[in-house]
């Protein structure tokens, strides 16, 4: 009997499912059931688009297609009938399934001001979230000259570099005395913000909003602090929220997010969740790493390819991708556990570095500016390697192999097992062995190990071992 299988969102979390599933051997009919009217799409690279620097074409994720998968985009998912195991659309369809599947992500937070109303956005008022988002944020900007950025968390950050860049004088606001407080501390904010006036980006920290105004001749942003904010365009960066409505109207059980354990079961064996809707062990991602780690696991449960798979977090690192800023924090780097410091600060260099260390373990870190140690600090990070004896390697930025012990000045001295991708979890290794199999271009070996598929930041180290192979493969045929 044909298993089948249905996926409720097409996002970065849904899409990837689909595409595991439909690489296992197996009978089973896959559907895919996206709210939204377009291919699935890259959200991390908004920004990027936002910029300018890349176009729509770009987001678009390869998709699972052919026989097995039916695919369905724009047709809402409205409720879930768990006793006869279907859903209804919002047309009232009503499909089958055998094991469902929640991949139904988070929704921009709307701040509970006066003048905003979340279903009745103004024109010029826009939150920054999915690819229809972005489009109107795109509308609004040309011909503007100036934007508000309400939120200095790393997607606000983000679009605020991305709208000066396309020349508009730009102020993000932000209600907490320093930028990116879950990642950064204080120090690193203030380095963090220089950088960004020097993009053409004002920031006003510890000032909360208490209104919001729009007119035809823009939007007026009123601060608790008795000053008034002008612009032509206000963007809302003020977090997200998981999307449980589906399962909470179902009975399933949610916390914060969709509750789900080990195997990403819900309270209901017969309907799993992941993605930013879901939450593991009091713990919800909003990254795509764990989601993309989540669809693996679960569609090796699903088909019996590993019927004993389980959920492990790892180690979470975030990288600040804007153009012109190097940011990577991780851990506990602000410094809520005891252990080893190191810090070093320019800021006229926009450049920041903190470590922390216990047991000779990294516990968490913070790297601004230019640091060509960065992907050595991740690699330590990551695996749990003691960090070499000179400190300062690290600190200031002189590169060293992946356990401390050599310079990383080729990739050849790079062990395979180290990881090049965190988003698609890819080592050199896995890179290497497709070079061998006979991908010999960097789209070849993307396509063929997906590294450089999620937010991007690896594609240069991807395109490094790739011109490494080439040279090595010509030194051996000349010889």
């Amino acid at each position: 009997m044909t298993a089948r299988v249905v996926i409720v969102g097409n996002g970065m979390a849904g899409a990837r499912l689909a595409g595991e599933l439909h690489a296992r051997e197996g009978d089973r009919k896959v559907t895919v059931l996206g709210a939204e009217p377009h291919r699935a799409y890259n959200r991390i690279l908004l920004s990027t688009l936002l910029a300018g620097r890349i176009g729509e074409p770009d987001v678009e994720l390869t998709e699972a297609a052919g026989h097995g998968v039916d695919l369905r985009s724009g047709v809402p998912v409205t409720a879930i009938d768990r006793s006869a195991r279907q859903v209804r659309t919002d047309d009232g369809e009503r499909i089958g399934y055998d094991h469902l599947v929640l991949a139904t992500g988070a929704r921009a937070v709307v701040p509970s001001l006066p003048g905003l109303d979340p279903a009745n956005l103004p024109e010029r008022v826009v939150p920054f979230r999915t690819l229809d988002d972005c489009r109107r944020i795109l509308a609004a900007a040309d011909g503007a000259r100036s934007a508000l950025v309400l939120g200095g968390g790393l997607l606000g950050l983000e679009a605020a570099r991305g709208l000066a860049t396309r020349g508009l004088a730009t102020t993000v606001v932000h209600p907490r005395e320093h930028l990116m407080e879950r990642q950064l501390d204080p120090a690193a904010g203030a380095v963090l913000a220089g950088t960004l006036a020097g993009f053409g980006v004002t920031v006003q920290l510890g000032v909360s909003a208490t209104g919001v105004a729009t007119d035809a001749n823009g939007v007026r942003l009123d601060l608790a602090d008795g000053r008034s904010l002008h612009a032509d365009l206000l963007v809302l960066s003020c977090g997200v929220r998981p999307d449980t409505a589906l399962a909470q109207a179902a009975g399933l059980t949610v916390r914060r997010g969709v509750v789900v354990d080990d195997r990403l079961r819900t309270s209901d064996r017969s309907i799993s969740a992941i993605g930013d809707c879901a939450e593991h062990d009091g713990v919800l991602t909003g990254l795509v790493a764990p989601a993309w780690a989540q669809a693996q696991v679960l569609a090796d449960v699903l088909t019996g390819t590993d019927p004993l798979a389980r959920y492990r977090p790892r180690p979470v690192v975030t990288r600040l991708k804007a153009a012109g800023i190097d940011l990577a924090s991780m851990g506990d780097a602000a410094g809520g556990e005891p252990g080893e410091e190191l810090t070093f600060a320019d800021p006229a260099r926009g450049t920041y570095a903190r470590l922390r260390i216990r047991d000779e373990r990294l516990i968490g870190a913070i790297l601004l500016g230019d640091n060509p140690a960065v992907g050595t600090v991740i690699q330590l990070f990551d695996r749990g390697h003691p960090v070499p004896t000179d400190r300062r390697a690290l600190l200031l930025g002189r590169a060293l192999g992946a356990v401390g012990a050599t310079p990383a000045a080729s990739p050849a001295l790079m062990p395979d097992a180290a990881t090049v991708c965190q988003c698609n979890t890819v080592s050199k290794g896995a890179l290497v062995r497709s070079w061998r199999s006979g991908a010999r271009t960097v789209d070849a070996v993307v396509a063929a190990t997906r590294a450089g598929t999620g937010c991007g930041g690896c594609r240069d180290a991807v395109s490094g071992i790739v011109d490494w192979l080439s040279q090595a493969e010509s030194v051996e045929v000349t010889r």
